[in-house]
């Protein structure tokens, strides 16, 4: 007993499983040969189903290959992306810091200029009065 070659795909190669083999181990067993016949197909039939041949798992090996090395793409190209953005932003606040440290250097020389000033003023007038 084996299965109908018609319903297996072109791609899969024959299964090789004793089916007689197991039926008769089956009513060896005691189970009613028909029931043997029918258990045994019913195996080989979710055995050629489910099984992976060699083909399939290379096929899946190159599918998986090639959406490894995408997504390495990917994330190159999003790494470099975060990257020139990051370098951008860390410009932009450097930018900003020395505005920033500019504008603190001028305050301060004001804010200098005017207590020297009021000293100098301080320092004439007690002068006049002695």
């Amino acid at each position: 007993m084996s299965l109908n070659p018609e319903e297996r795909p072109d791609t899969m190669p024959p299964l090789i499983l004793d089916t007689h083999a197991a039926v008769n181990e089956l009513v060896s067993a005691g189970m009613p040969e028909r029931q043997a016949a029918t258990v045994v197909r019913q195996q080989a039939q979710l055995l050629e189903q489910n099984l992976a041949t060699k083909s399939d798992i290379e096929v899946l090996r190159k599918a998986t290959k090639t959406d490894i090395e995408a997504l390495r793409k990917a994330t190159t190209s999003d790494i470099e992306a975060l990257r020139k953005a990051t370098t951008s932003d860390i410009e932009a606040l450097r930018q900003e810091t020395i505005a920033r440290i500019e504008t603190a250097k001028m305050d301060l020389i004001k804010w200098l200029f005017g207590v020297n000033l009021g000293t100098a003023s301080l320092v004439v007038a007690l002068i006049k009065l002695l």
